[in-house]
């Protein structure tokens, strides 16, 4: 009789398990695998320790563990840094990853990758774009990845020539050859309003999947085309394409900037009893939206009565939005308040509520807002927007009068729009929030 052996576990094993360790077993599963590890004397090899640390910076609650680690770690290596700064990157916490990053004595081009996607992916486009910029300067090549992350941050800011110039940098280094890239280029060059161009690209790819369709419905819905957009979804269904989630909200989306109700009103139907599809969040902002927009706030209100979450900010602001339109102070000051109760801190609210008081008369209740406001030191969010001139990207922020020209762009702005610093009306203004340099 022969007894089968049990194969000795050594440990190289343990970082292929650990891989696997976050998405299947969660935080504990890491933390029994390590416990295994440490029993089998496996903790002191540097692959073993690389691979728990990613493991746990993988669980944003557990990214004070995996810093313990990587403090700890024996040898550091380039993978390890990268590992420890996608981790605070995932947990959102930038400051700390801009930090480590800058630390880090030797950066390869997944080290680049890594806190460029993660200043994308948390919304810092600018800081992306300066740090793709300093990529280059350094001598390191973009790859895929590097590329993919550059496309989103262009087409959150407008930058149409920087996003042209990176697809030209794709098809001379052939990294357009799947869906992925084209619904990357597809996507900025609709965020740009370069509708042509997004046709174009979508119309030469080969293999569209459903993300290729949803982003040319978003882009066309994002800049008011709705009838190209539903003709985009009609072709799709003709591909036998099943559309998701994504596709309702671009079609509810495009329905409310072209004010076409009964067709928003018949997807948002559809959508339950064609798709199996349960409007979350998103598709109810978007159907408010286009209610409001109608002035249909009876319906409005009723889908927000009737809804299994609490409204978010998105939908009060879409209520909020359409009250504007039709000048209804009543359903405003009901979806301020709501918007309050949200986010407390945010004196934007506040300002808004306060000026509903004022134009409907109510000259106490405002001054109380006003009063609340300046006693728990609420902020405001500032305005931000980008230009783009020569391949450089200029940012400005409300009030901002940071910018080496701005004496220059005052006169411009006056001579063309009758704008002095004078004739500003700051009704009540608050302080913004601190933006970064």
């Amino acid at each position: 009789m022969v007894r089968n052996k049990r194969p000795k576990v050594t440990h190289f094993i343990y970082p292929h398990v650990l891989k696997s360790c976050p998405e299947v077993l969660g935080s504990d599963g890491t933390k029994m695998v390590h416990t295994q590890i440490v029993r089998t004397g496996y903790d002191e090899y540097p692959v073993v320790q690389t691979a728990l640390l990613d493991a746990y910076s993988r669980v944003s609650s557990d990214i004070g563990v995996a810093r313990l680690l990587f403090d700890e770690m024996s040898e550091r290596n380039v993978v390890s840094w990268t590992a420890m700064v996608s981790g605070y990157t995932r947990a959102g916490e930038m400051e700390n990853a801009v930090h480590l990053f800058e630390q880090m004595p030797d950066k390869d081009t997944p080290s680049w990758n890594s806190i460029i996607t993660g200043c994308t992916h948390n919304g810092m486009y600018s800081e992306a774009t300066r740090l793709l910029r300093r990529m280059i300067a350094n001598g390191m090549k973009p790859n895929h990845v590097t590329v993919l992350c550059s496309l989103s941050a262009f087409g959150h800011t407008g930058m149409l020539q920087l996003g042209k110039s990176t697809h030209g940098y794709i098809l001379r280094n052939q990294l357009g050859s799947n869906s992925r890239m084209a619904n990357g280029l597809v996507d900025m060059y609709g965020k740009c309003g370069s509708l042509k161009e997004a046709r174009k690209v979508f119309d030469e790819t080969p293999h569209r999947n459903l993300t290729s369709w949803n982003s040319m419905i978003n882009s066309f819905a994002l800049h008011g085309q709705s009838e190209s957009a539903i003709r985009i979804f009609e072709e799709m269904l003709q591909h036998d394409v099943t559309p998701d989630n994504v596709t309702f909200v671009g079609l509810l989306n495009a329905c409310a900037h072209g004010g076409l109700v009964e067709k928003g009103r018949a997807f948002f139907t559809s959508m339950v009893s064609d798709h199996g599809i349960e409007p979350d969040i998103h598709h109810i902002g978007c159907f408010i939206d286009l209610l409001g927009r109608a002035g249909q706030f009876e319906e409005a209100m009723e889908v927000i009565k009737t809804m299994k979450t609490p409204p978010d900010e998105a939908v009060w602001g879409s209520l909020l939005n359409g009250c504007k339109i039709y000048g209804r102070m009543d359903l405003a000051e009901i979806a301020v308040k709501k918007l309050i109760e949200i986010d407390p801190n945010n004196g934007g609210y506040g300002s808004m509520l306060a000026n509903i008081y004022g134009a409907i008369g109510e000259w106490d209740k405002a001054r109380r807002v006003w009063k609340t406001l300046k006693e728990q030191k609420a902020y405001k969010i500032p305005g931000c927007s980008w230009i783009e001139i020569d391949n450089q990207v200029h940012q400005f922020y409300s009030a901002d009068d940071s910018h080496f020209k701005v004496e220059d762009i005052h006169v411009i702005l006056e001579s063309i729009f009758g704008f002095s610093e004078e004739n500003i009306f700051l009704h009540h203004d608050l302080e913004p929030l601190p933006h970064r340099g």
